[in-house]
């Protein structure tokens, strides 16, 4: 016996509205963050050692700086889902539940938005 109306059955609803999209969202990122991972090993594991000219001209590339942002910005996306979906199942007491997600966003977004205003400062400025 199901409670489902026929149209979230047609549209794929759960009952929250959004359990799909967030499952796919998460998908989606994993898989974006395999190219970009490897990407980002290509481009740092070489720099490691090199003296401090090198670096700030490799990052001047448009593609390798992009490239990190890419990856910066889909890396933390990905952990704030992640450490939200660990939180709610895991917090029950509603006060520390909506404590924890406003830190998790303030510090994914935090640490995020700090790689990505580094990377374009050594592009930009050197």
């Amino acid at each position: 016996m199901t409670f489902r109306t026929d149209r979230a059955k047609v549209l794929g609803l759960g009952s929250a509205k959004s359990g799909a999209d967030h499952w796919f969202g998460e998908r989606l990122k994993s898989v974006a963050l395999i190219p970009l991972t490897i990407i980002f090993v290509l481009i740092v594991a070489p720099l490691i050692g090199k003296d401090h000219a090198t670096v700030i001209a490799s990052f001047q590339n448009p593609f390798v700086s992009i490239s990190l942002i890419l990856f910066f910005l889909v890396s933390f996306k990905h952990l704030e889902e992640g450490l939200q979906v660990v939180i709610e199942d895991y917090v029950h007491s509603k006060g520390s539940l909506l404590l924890l997600i406003i830190f998790n966003k303030l510090f994914c977004w935090t640490f995020g938005l700090a790689a990505v205003f580094a990377i374009l400062k050594i592009t930009f400025a050197g």
